[in-house]
């Protein structure tokens, strides 16, 4: 099925004054065309627009977005009769191609979005496409670009083409002009990759250098050729996400931006390299060829921002785990019953161990050990519950070192892993849990990215990433934890949660007030994952207050997609066709603990969108530690019911803090600022 057909077009149509209108007009189309589902597809295109804009210089604009909501990978356009922002510096786009990608999609789609991407770089096609008389002729212009026909080439030509390397060469020709190569990579890996790399090497031949890219997208990567980056002058990075294999380029002056940059100033930045090129003192990719160096190595990102990125790597990496070990821990007690994890009472012995003596008892640290050590004979499903609390509490075992070793990766790469890992093991048996995770991840990965740093003799070099720099960094940041830091963290980690058990009344409603607030504020950023974490990790204490905390957590975290589903619910008119759309998606979403719901809405309005949900998130937290709600699942929202405490009181927090939510944002569009023009109709 082609990518592009004639009701995927509209001609000079006005579809609305925001970028959200205009891409939920053209996710109607890819619906009406029968190839998705609009509401999902407007949802995950606006949450790719959360992350950066898709315009781009030259009146255009890209959003695109790989969605479980598309089932044939398609290509909408709209001319505008009203030019929209997109973000773009140069103003309002009027030409606008919605990319959707199926988020299971072959290869081949993929490389024919990417050809379109690259053909929109060029003046002559953005020109043709302003000049289309009818929807048939936009479609025959895109296939044109994605299908192009075949060309001969006279022979003279080509044997003229084949011996122009050696004329040049032969009449004194420059042939040592300097060879810059690079890296573009987007976290989709459909659009501005490619449009970055071609950029670079449109500018490269304009300026007379011979510019080479290695584009990490989503269409495969084929990496360039070792010898041609022995040959460059300089290396450009021009991603937003990290350089898969850096360390090919260690030694290399470099010039490092976001992605979009290479796209809008793709001439500076070849300029630059140029430059840098020529200066002894222009910052380098760290490390030594051939060698793992650090993720971070050479880069021109402040240290502030390395850092949030490697917590934040850390976590991420952290959460399968959560998730696997604690929902695991959740079915064990489902099955087994919630005193699978207390030690036996030996002389009160449960029905199904009665056959068990007293002096075996004694042998068990659990309830669970014993119906492991039992079998089938404890009954199949007690059995059962002590198999999935056991591998689940072995999964939530690898909580602490998984965050260190991660945080330690995206500082140092693969060096970072083994000190980190190592560290955050050292962690937990002293005591210093999350904390302490926190930090030997920090001190393992910038102990490995030093080591990486240094100049070794060539004999050495070998060796560095895979024995000397594991070794070293491990055990210097073993050293620092038995040595200096771990009863430090340990006492402060011990202090923080007899302080959270210790909390009642207004104290511990304090807490949920605030644990609702930072789910609510950033939807799925690095404040709600702070808060998250902190939750998550405190599972492992097992504690009433600890149980607490994750409902408080839980429960917020659920309050913004509801909140706004009842919104749209309730007042329609305030909202557009889209947001009512997602606003019906957003139950489910919310019931499953899912915050990003809310992200479509947030993006669109944030100033009244946020405030609105974090007073909701606020009140929701409150309820819960007041009512003693608690939660023994760290994820699953109402689908994990089993697991929560006071689940009447967990409903109810909820339902507050739904309703005032969208109490407030109903308020807050119809009483602050410019109503959506939705609301006149």
């Amino acid at each position: 099925m082609p990518l592009i057909i004639e009701e995927l077009v509209a001609l000079d149509a006005d579809l609305g004054s925001t970028k959200a209108d205009v891409i939920a007009s053209l996710a109607g189309l890819v619906a009406a065309a029968g190839r998705g589902d609009a509401s999902g597809l407007t949802a995950d295109a606006m949450e790719r627009e959360g992350k950066s804009a898709t315009g781009l210089p030259g009146g255009f604009a890209i959003p695109h977005c790989r969605s479980a909501a598309v089932s044939e990978a398609s290509l909408a356009f709209a001319r505008l009769a009203n030019p929209v922002d997109f973000g773009a510096k140069d103003g309002p786009a009027d030409l606008v191609f919605l990319i959707a990608a199926a988020a299971d999609g072959d290869a081949d789609h993929l490389k024919l979005l990417t050809k379109l991407a690259r053909a929109l770089v060029k003046k002559d096609f953005l020109a043709a496409l302003r000049s289309a008389r009818t929807a048939g002729e936009i479609v025959q212009l895109v296939d044109g670009v994605l299908n192009p026909a075949p060309t001969e080439v006279p022979a003279a030509t080509a044997a003229a083409t084949a011996a122009a390397p050696a004329a040049a060469g032969a009449s004194g020709a420059d042939v040592t002009r300097p060879v810059i190569v690079g890296v573009t990579a987007c976290p989709t890996g459909i659009a501005h990759t490619y449009m970055a790399a071609d950029s670079l090497v449109a500018a490269g031949q304009e300026l007379g250098y011979d510019v080479q890219i290695e584009t990490q997208g989503s269409g495969g990567v084929t990496p360039l050729p070792a010898a041609t980056i022995a040959q460059a002058a300089a290396v450009i990075f021009a991603t937003d996400v990290g350089v898969k294999d850096r360390e090919r380029f260690a030694g290399l002056p470099v010039i490092e931006s976001g992605v979009k940059r290479a796209i809008n100033e793709p001439k500076k930045m070849v300029e630059e390299a140029v430059a840098a090129s020529a200066n002894p003192n222009a910052r380098r990719v760290s490390g030594t060829p051939g060698a793992a160096s650090s993720e971070g190595s050479g880069t021109q990102l402040g240290w502030g921002k390395r850092i949030q990125q490697a917590l934040m790597t850390g976590v991420s990496y952290m959460i399968p785990f959560v998730a696997a070990g604690g929902l695991l821990i959740a079915l064990g007690f489902l099955l087994g019953g919630y005193d699978i994890a207390l030690a036996p009472t030996c002389d009160a012995l449960p029905a199904w161990a009665s056959g068990v003596g007293a002096d075996a008892c004694t042998t068990y640290g659990s309830n669970a050990d014993m119906a492991l050590a039992l079998g089938p004979n404890a009954g199949l499903l007690i059995w059962l519950g002590a198999i999935m609390f056991k591998i689940g509490g072995a999964a939530f075992g690898f909580l602490v070192p998984a965050l260190s070793g991660y945080i330690a990766y995206a500082l140092a790469g693969r060096p970072g892993i083994a000190p980190g890992f190592v560290g955050g093991a050292i962690s937990v048996a002293l005591g210093a849990g999350f904390i302490g995770g926190l930090v030997t991840g920090l001190v393992a990965g910038l102990i490995a990215m030093w080591l990486a740093a240094l100049k070794p003799p060539r004999w050495l070099a070998g060796l560095m990433p895979v024995v000397i720099i594991p070794l070293i960094a491990t055990l210097l940041t073993g050293g620092l934890m038995y040595m200096l830091l771990g009863k430090p963290l340990a006492a402060l980690t011990t202090s923080l949660y007899d302080g959270l058990t210790g909390m009642s009344g207004g104290s511990a409603i304090l807490l949920g007030v605030v644990l609702g607030l930072m789910m609510c504020v950033d939807l799925g950023g690095p404040v709600n994952k702070a808060a998250y974490l902190f939750a998550t990790a405190g599972l492992s204490a097992q504690t009433d207050a600890s149980f607490q905390i994750m409902a408080a957590v839980m429960a917020a975290g659920m309050v913004p997609p509801l909140a706004m589903a009842l919104a749209t619910t309730v007042r329609k008119r305030l909202f557009t066709e889209p947001e009512i759309e997602n606003g019906r998606t957003a139950w489910l979403l919310g019931a499953a603990f899912i915050s990003e719901g809310a992200i479509p809405f947030a993006a669109a309005d944030p100033l009244r969108v946020i405030p609105s949900m974090m007073a909701g998130g606020a009140v929701t937290g409150a309820l819960v530690m007041a009512l003693g709600v608690g939660s023994r699942a760290p994820h699953g929202g109402i689908f994990v019911s089993f697991a929560i405490t006071n689940p009447v009181g967990f409903i109810i927090a909820i339902i507050a803090g739904m309703i005032v939510g969208a109490a407030a944002v109903i308020a807050a569009k119809q009483f602050i600022g410019t109503r959506n023009k939705a609301a006149v109709a």
